[in-house]
Formats: C-alpha cells, structure tokens, sequence
C-alpha cells in the first residue's frame, strides 16, 4: 500500500510538466533557440541563402566604422530621451486629472486609454503620416490662421519630432497604472496635510510622488525598453528606408534593413545582441539609481 502511494506522489511532477508543455514548447521554439542562434549568427558572414561563415567578432568591428550605426543610434538616443520623459509626464498629469471620481470620468478614462489599444499597429502609422504630410489635417487647420505649413514628414528638422509625438500620444498604459496607484493612497494623508496648511503644489510632492515612485520606476523602465524597441512607426513614416536623411533611422529600422533587405543576417544579429546589452546597461543604471529616488512602504 505504501509503495502504490509513494509511485503515485512521484507522478505528480510529471503531470505538471505535462500541463505546461505548450509553455515549455514556446519558450524554447520561440525564445531560447532563436536567441542561441541569433548568438551564433552574430560570429558569422550570414546571407540567410548560403551557409554562414564564420568571420569571429568581424561584424562587431564593422559596426563602429559604420556611419549608419553611428547615426542610428544617435536617433534612438534621441527619440528615447525625449519621448520617454514626456510620454510618463503626460501619462501622470491626465491620471491626476481623472483621479476622482465624477460624473462620465469613465468615458474620459476610456477615451484617453484608447490610443494604446491600437498600439504600434500599422494602420495608426499609416493615418499619422497622412496626418503629416504637406495636404494633412495639420496643414489644413494652419492654413485656417494663414500659417503656410511645410510637409513634416519629408523635412529632416521635424521628421523625428513627428513619431515622438506618437510616442507621447500612446500613453494610455502608464496613464492607467498611474491612476491605479493614486487610488490606493488613503485619503486621509491629504486631510492631515490640509490641516497643516499645504497646498495642492506641497501635498502634490510631500505626498503623491514619494508614493508613487515605485509606479513612475515601473513606467520608465518598462516605457525605456519599449522605446528602443520601436519600429513600425518609422518603418511606415519613412518607407522603409529612415528618410529623409536618416532623420528616422531608429535602431531597429537599420537591423531590418541590414537582415531583410540587404540580407545581412550575420550583422543584423550583431546590431541585435549590442542593442541587447544597451538596453540592459540603461535598465542596470535605472535600477541602481532606484535606491536613491524610489520609497517603498518599509
């Protein structure tokens, strides 16, 4: 009798493993083997048609002789430190905004959480280059005040600026976790703070901030990797290509276009890992910098 239920206690790590084989599956068909290979893929002359070479740390010397590198990085740079503050400031200003609870706030709520719904889908991509062009909506209600607009899209001063823009406008996500955690401070931190006489302005940064700190680090680690991360708005934008002038050539527009357009998998690979330990070094700097700025209940 004991050997019967001994033999069944020990089948029951297998039915679980059972369960979660779809998962297993997933993780390593979709996550672990590609990013071995793409590891591999990285020491190698890769065309995707023939065999791949394999050419040691070539394709990482060659990166930083590349002015495409240079430059690509120099615009993700530029889009992540700018879009990223914004994005979260917008996002905590409407959630103060929304905070309370008043007559039709959830129509509000849901309107200004729906541009994150679509995403970074293509069809919005697609309407906010027609938004901006030389005959797009912008230009129209300029022309209403007697403002000659210019075309914002082909312009290599405001190119950028235009999918920043974006960026900022889809900050439903970070809105939506600022206005979770402003709800769970209790009331009565405000009541006692009134009575001693402080202000919005005072009860604002003595009480809402230190409490939401670890929500704001959560937005900007999750929105930073978000942002290096981004594509398709300037996929669309600049056809493909980073126009004009490279002005929209982000970090992984120029890796889809050494892998997929001119079939240079092996440095494509390369630009991914380096991509990679960025995005890790900035989000290691985040959470080093945490234990000076972040307050916690303890």
């Amino acid at each position: 009798m004991k050997e019967k239920k001994k033999s069944k206690w020990n089948r029951k790590p297998m039915v679980g493993y059972l369960f979660i084989t779809p998962w297993l599956i997933g993780l390593f068909g979709l996550t672990v083997i590609p990013m071995l290979s793409s590891l591999y893929y990285s020491f190698t002359n890769y065309d995707i048609l023939t065999a791949p070479r394999f050419i040691g740390l070539g394709n990482y010397t060659s990166l930083f002789t590349d002015p495409k590198f240079i430059k690509s990085l120099q615009v993700t740079l530029k889009f992540v430190f700018i879009s990223v503050p914004l994005q979260l400031i917008f996002a905590l200003l409407i959630a103060l905004m929304l905070k309370k609870n008043r007559k039709g706030i959830r129509i509000y709520r849901a309107i200004f959480y729906l541009p994150s719904l679509f995403g970074s889908s293509v069809a919005v991509a697609v309407i906010w280059k027609k938004l901006f062009n030389k005959e797009g909506l912008l230009n129209q209600v300029l022309a209403i005040f007697g403002i000659e607009g210019i075309n914002w899209i082909s312009t290599p001063k405001t190119a950028l600026y235009t999918l920043i823009l974006l960026a900022i406008w889809q900050f439903g996500a970070s809105m939506v976790i600022f206005l979770a955690a402003l709800k769970q401070i209790p009331e009565d931190y405000y009541e006692a703070a009134r009575i001693d006489g402080a202000n919005r302005i005072r009860q604002l940064f003595d009480i809402t901030m230190p409490i939401l700190t670890p929500m704001v680090f959560f937005n900007v680690v999750m929105a930073f990797i978000n942002a290096f991360q981004s594509f398709t708005a300037s996929y669309i934008v600049s056809g493909g290509t980073g126009a004009p002038l490279d002005s929209t050539l982000l970090y992984s527009l120029y890796i889809y276009m050494k892998g997929f357009s001119q079939f240079q998998m092996g440095y494509a690979a390369a630009m991914a890992w380096v991509l990679l330990l960025i995005i890790a070094a900035f989000t290691g700097l985040l959470f080093l910098s945490a234990k000076k700025w972040v307050f916690y209940n303890d």
